[in-house]
């Protein structure tokens, strides 16, 4: 007899980190419902869709992202979207015993000192951290989940111009994507980036010719200086060195 595949359902597939794991092959069946199959603002609508499809993995994407200054300028959008959407699928999750693995980010760290661990303070340093961390407030009380405090970007990297003095963790969609199905048995939180760097340092490894800049102290850009992450718990999962 056929053993038949695990199902994993995906919201905001249609994201910039939806596509790359469209273009992923696994061993399950995946689904991308899209806003009108699998709203995560009526939760008889989640409610219908996960009863008819029968997941035993929700990974949790959906949300608003960009713009940043969106969650400055309409903290309504921000709010429903990244908080009680986010709750609305953890209770959802929770009453179908679904594993749900849900996508935040490093920027829920202070950003001043850098080498944060999982179970270091956290302090938002922006709305749209803050509404990324008012989502994991949900998914942290139920236990069969998993928080990944992801620092990616896109690769070529987008812009044209990079700060020196602004350091993190990047690494590339599609290389999360590669540790994502590594990690769908794990939780709790486990941040999830690259080698510690300053943002030019990383740019340049594509781009040869992009610009220096460098953060100004009174700077109107809400952005953390120093994000980078500790990976030793990724590391002992991956049993990776990088």
């Amino acid at each position: 007899m056929k053993k038949l595949k695990k199902k994993i359902v995906i919201t905001g597939g249609s994201g910039r980190f939806g596509t790359y794991i469209k273009k992923f092959k696994s061993n399950y069946d995946i689904f991308f419902p899209s806003k009108r199959q699998l709203n995560i603002l009526n939760e008889k609508n989640i409610k219908n869709y996960l009863k008819r499809v029968k997941p035993q993995i929700l990974i949790h994407l959906a949300g608003l992202s960009r713009p940043m200054n969106i969650h400055e300028i309409d903290i309504k959008k921000s709010i429903d979207l990244n908080i009680i959407g986010t709750a609305n699928i953890t209770k959802l999750c929770s009453e179908n015993k679904i594993k749900l693995i849900y996508i935040s980010t490093n920027y829920v760290y202070p950003g001043t000192i850098g080498n944060y661990k999982e179970n270091d303070p956290l302090k938002p340093v922006n709305n749209y951290a803050w509404s990324k961390l008012g989502g994991e407030a949900s998914v942290q009380l139920y236990k069969n989940s998993l928080i990944l405090r992801v620092c990616m970007t896109e690769k070529p990297f987008v812009h044209k111009k990079a700060f020196v003095n602004v350091k993190t963790s990047f690494i590339y969609h599609e290389d999360v994507v590669k540790i994502l199905f590594k990690l769908l048995d794990r939780k709790g939180i486990i941040n999830v980036g690259g080698r510690s760097q300053n943002i030019y340092n990383f740019a340049k490894k594509d781009n040869k010719n992009i610009k220096k800049i460098y953060m100004r102290k009174n700077s109107n850009i809400k952005m953390p200086i120093d994000s980078s992450l500790n990976l030793t718990k990724l590391k002992k999962y991956l049993n990776k060195n990088f």
